[in-house]
């Protein structure tokens, strides 16, 4: 049986679906990332976009793309961030905190080296990404 986590946008107006288990979880500290979440960090769920899907308010859902790799999309009635689709790298980033019922758990820091919440948590910590994705490859101390 496939697993369903259920999220939405900060109003509700917007409600997804997550289906099986993500690629991965972490943390980016990219300063894109930083801006656009106003946050210090950015707490990730990647998933397959095929496991990914708008149920409710799809004519809601705006995109922004300031990158040719991320096409950030949120609602349009709340500004809540829902998800960044990665089509280079062939996921969806689904924000940690819009899905409620997914246990997080973080197996990774990238882009690290941008950082301005150093984190001492004994997770890999990538200067930039892992080469399986173009990345350096190279790590960095806590």
């Amino acid at each position: 049986m496939t697993t369903i986590h259920k999220g939405t946008c900060f109003c509700g107006s917007v409600e997804i679906e997550v289906s099986g288990t993500p690629e991965g979880m972490g943390y980016c500290h990219c300063s894109s990332c930083r801006a656009w979440s106003a946050g210090p960090v950015n707490a990730f769920s990647l998933w397959k976009p095929q496991s990914v899907r708008v149920t409710k308010g799809q004519d809601l859902v705006g995109e922004y793309a300031g990158v040719s790799n991320s096409k950030r999309r949120f609602c349009k009635n709340c500004g809540g961030h829902i998800m960044t689709d990665h089509p280079e790298w062939g996921v969806t980033d689904v924000f940690a905190a819009a899905i409620s019922s997914l246990p997080f758990e973080p197996g990774v820091h990238v882009n690290y080296a941008e950082t301005v919440l150093p984190m001492r948590d004994g997770l890999p910590k990538f200067k930039d990404f892992p080469t399986e994705i173009g990345g350096s490859g190279a790590q960095m101390a806590e």
